[in-house]
């Protein structure tokens, strides 16, 4: 019988060390009941950083390193590497960001539970921050460290049209210890998606560029009457150390002001279209961030994808 194939794609931007360790984690991974293959998209590292993933590929043929050329955003990098994983056929396709450390059943419960649920088409683990990553340190006893949720599915709230990551801080003591299916969505920082999804409704959508990308994912699987999952007996640790970090505050500002625009006016009820049309021409004039602005002037003229980002 044949095994299920997994492609992984892995985006890298300018952070060889945690990709390197991020790929030794899945390197330790049990597989026995599917095959997998690594696909490592390099998106337009400088030269030095490229060099250290080629250095460190180079003796590992089950690894395939890619390079863009330049930065795609974490929309286009993940496409170019979904679209090479597409030319092997693979039955399922996984996500993942290149700043986590995976348990070792990890991906098989995922594989697992899409095996055994026909409906449901995109799946996700649940997700600890990595011990001494959490958002509020000083919180928590060593002890707990480890165990801090990061995500186990999110929310979104539509009136407003902001998502939320649930479970977010808590300290896990089993109230996450059951399959939850009512989410909106599932995180882009690590998800399992059905090839014959992505052969349905396509790739991510490029008008994101980066963020709410995995939300409208999940919006159209859901729209294609699939379900989706947060399986927590798949287990990861997030360092959050996330590329965009480098672009702080006005890179956040930018994208998520646009694309908050673009996911609400596609998706959102009449009457809350038209509060963010409201809201947006307030913060058009009121808004003390030059990048706030440039993200709604930027949704109104359609200069979508990577847009004004610099």
């Amino acid at each position: 019988m044949k095994l299920p194939l997994v492609s992984i794609v892995i985006l890298n931007w300018k952070q060889s060390d945690l990709t390197i360790d991020t790929i030794e984690s899945f390197l330790k991974i049990q597989h026995s009941q599917f095959s997998y293959q690594l696909i490592i998209v390099d998106n337009g590292s400088p030269s030095s950083d490229f060099e250290k993933l080629q250095t460190y590929v180079c003796h590992k043929s089950s690894i395939l390193l890619l390079q863009t050329g330049s930065n795609l955003g974490y929309v286009g990098g993940n496409n170019f590497g979904i679209n090479q994983a597409l030319t092997y056929n693979p039955d399922y396709i996984l996500l993942c960001n290149n700043d986590v450390i995976v348990d070792q059943n990890f991906l098989s419960a995922l594989v697992q539970y899409l095996e055994s649920h026909p409906k449901v088409a995109i799946v996700g683990p649940k997700i600890y921050f990595a011990p001494g990553h959490e958002f509020h340190y000083s919180k928590y006893k060593s002890t707990q460290r480890g165990k801090v949720i990061w995500s186990v599915g999110g929310h979104l709230d539509w009136n407003n049209i902001y998502g939320s990551n649930l479970g977010i801080d808590e300290v896990d003591h089993g109230q996450f210890s059951k399959v939850n299916q009512k989410i909106d969505f599932i995180s882009g920082c690590c998800q399992l998606l059905r090839t014959s999804l992505i052969k349905q409704i396509g790739l991510l959508d490029p008008s994101y560029f980066m963020y709410l990308e995995d939300a409208d994912l999940c919006q159209r699987a859901l729209s294609r009457h699939y379900q989706l999952a947060i399986v927590p007996q798949s287990i990861i640790w997030h360092i959050n150390a996330g590329s965009s970090q480098a672009g702080g505050g006005s890179l956040h500002d930018y994208f998520l002001t646009r694309n908050r625009l673009i996911f609400g006016l596609k998706y959102a009820k009449t009457a809350t279209k038209f509060a963010l049309l409201k809201q947006s021409l307030v913060q058009l004039f009121t808004s003390q961030s030059k990048w706030q602005k440039q993200g709604i002037i930027d949704y109104y003229l359609r200069r979508l994808g990577k847009g004004s980002w610099k």
